[in-house]
């Protein structure tokens, strides 16, 4: 069913004689319902052409310049059946050899508001083309959700056409507000969502993690916009990672804030018909990130946490992140990855008992689906590939719960297994009293072995409990559950006095620490199915 009624002619009218397409038509008509705007373009174009047809054959449009102009029908007509030998205000096929515009055997117009958006580019054809490249792109997907991107001087071309309906409505006391006309954007989408989930096969979702993009361009109005940077300066400020200020944020401020007639004087109303219609920058398909976690122990004394780096030259061929994370690129198809992990341990000490909590960040994978079998396998892959560090708990978790590892840092506890020498002669009786000691609180500046990259500062930490192993006349075992983020080495030897007390003030003697392990961590909270114990 036609949607336009009599009421909405005078509009139709005059829309159609400045060359604005039959959609563009529809949306400043106020059709808010998607069955008028799915009808394939050739339809509406017939549709349209028969409901403007006056008695006599004949149209009479009000154009601004000239005021009053007669055109006939046929001559309508005449003008898409036969266009002009170079081709002008014609939509043309566009063809880059990557991203192809849509052929059609319609030689039609280009309309001077969305600049052929609205004709060809949401017509089956171009939907198969851009289809054929999601396909291509190797995602694993099962719906997605589909963004389009429009150059921002179509704003000042649907201000300028809204200026001049509202303008004709005015002389028939009828108002036409801004809000009144559906939006571009929208339009496009009622159109193009149902071909696209037929296409694929798949539904579109707007929670869905991959993103179909497509962004058009049109060199040939680029300028469009321009005036409006001379009258609103202000509205234009260079932003990071933006190759023109005339974004569409921007403009939209500015035209919400330029006057009218001062619109009127620098823009035309309506605005003139492009020889071309828009070209299609790019189609790009993007999955959000997908989230593992696990737990890691490590066995090496010669191993980091993160890679080494000093300076552009690695010290040490391999860290825990890459031992982990190679496996996981090659398997999820990644571009690149995040680590992290509930702390951290010196490239010296290793972390045994239940493990370290670890998550990482897969940025724009292509494989995302798992059984629980495969993940399995993934992690016997990981232990099996090096026997300095071992993986468990492996695990798909949301974003959400990566936050949570990271949460209450300051009131996780952990339990260290330290190896210290004294340089005095020790009897076992020198060191149980050490057993009573219960929160001591311990004042601890930045260490120096750090200081090169943290701020200065003095820090306040609690050492929960100690129990003492004899070893020998020089050396014993010192079991610690501390406060997290307590520096045990420090603790041990004191650092030139930056840690008070320290086990060297308490037994009023030269200590060092020779081995460090960590031994449990334990805090509240849970990644998953993952505690972080």
């Amino acid at each position: 069913m036609f949607p336009l009624t009599e009421e909405n002619k005078h509009v139709a009218q005059l829309l159609f004689g400045t060359g604005t397409c039959p959609r563009c038509i529809f949306r400043f008509c106020g059709v808010d319902f998607h069955a008028p705007y799915k009808h394939s373009y050739e339809e509406l174009l017939n549709d349209i052409q028969k409901f403007l047809k006056a008695e006599k054959d004949e149209l009479i449009l009000e154009v601004p310049n000239p005021p009053l102009k007669k055109i006939r029908l046929q001559e309508l007509e005449d003008g898409i059946d036969n266009p002009s030998q170079n081709g002008e205000n014609k939509i043309s096929v566009i063809e880059d050899g990557s991203i192809a515009s849509p052929n059609s055997n319609l030689n039609v117009n280009v309309c001077n508001v969305c600049l052929g958006i609205l004709q060809e580019f949401c017509e089956k054809e171009f939907i198969k083309k851009v289809c054929q490249k999601v396909e291509a792109s190797g995602f694993e997907f099962t719906n997605l959700v589909f963004s389009v991107s429009f150059p921002p001087q179509l704003s000042v071309r649907e201000h300028a056409a809204w200026l001049l309906v509202k303008q004709e409505m005015g002389k028939q006391s009828l108002s036409l507000g801004r809000n009144d006309i559906v939006q571009l954007k929208e339009a496009y989408k009622w159109i193009t969502y149902p071909l696209f989930s037929e296409e694929l096969g798949v539904p579109i979702d707007g929670k869905s993690l991959f993103e179909v993009s497509v962004v058009f361009a049109h060199p040939e109005t680029v300028g469009d916009c321009h005036f409006l940077g001379k009258i609103l300066p202000d509205c234009f400020k260079p932003a990071k990672n933006k190759q023109s200020v005339f974004t569409r944020m921007a403009v939209m401020k500015a035209l919400n804030k330029i006057k009218e007639e001062d619109f009127r004087k620098q823009f035309p109303c309506p605005p003139n018909s492009p020889k071309a219609v828009c070209t299609v920058l790019e189609i790009e398909c993007a999955h959000g990130a997908v989230f593992v976690a696990g737990r890691y122990n490590k066995y090496s004394r010669n191993l980091p946490q993160t890679p080494w780096i000093i300076d552009g030259e690695r010290k040490l061929e391999s860290s825990v992140e890459e031992l982990i994370s190679d496996h996981l690129l090659t398997v999820f198809k990644a571009e690149s990855f995040n680590f992290s992990s509930s702390g951290r341990e010196d490239v010296d000490v290793r972390t045994l008992g239940n493990g370290r909590p670890f998550a990482i960040e897969l940025v724009n994978p292509h494989r995302v689906h798992f059984t629980s079998q495969e993940i399995k396998e993934l992690q016997q892959k990981i232990n099996k590939s090096s026997n300095k560090i071992q993986v468990r708990d492996l695990q798909l978790v949301s974003r959400e719960a990566i936050g949570h590892m990271k949460e209450g840092e300051e009131e996780k506890t952990k339990t260290y297994s330290a190896l210290i020498w004294t340089n005095k002669v020790i009897q076992k009786k020198d060191i149980e009293f050490l057993n009573d000691i219960k929160d001591l609180k311990i004042d601890q500046k930045t260490p120096l072995r750090v200081l090169h990259r943290r701020p200065l500062a003095l820090r306040t930490r609690v050492i929960h409990s100690m129990e003492t192993h004899y070893v020998d006349e020089h050396h014993f075992r010192l079991y610690l559950k501390t406060q997290a983020g307590t520096y045990i080495k420090e603790f041990v030897h004191g650092d030139f006095g930056r840690t008070r007390p320290n086990i060297g003030s308490l037994m009023n003697v030269t200590a060092d620490i020779l081995e460090l392990d960590v031994e449990v961590v334990i805090c509240t909270t849970e990644v998953g199915s993952l505690k972080c114990i």
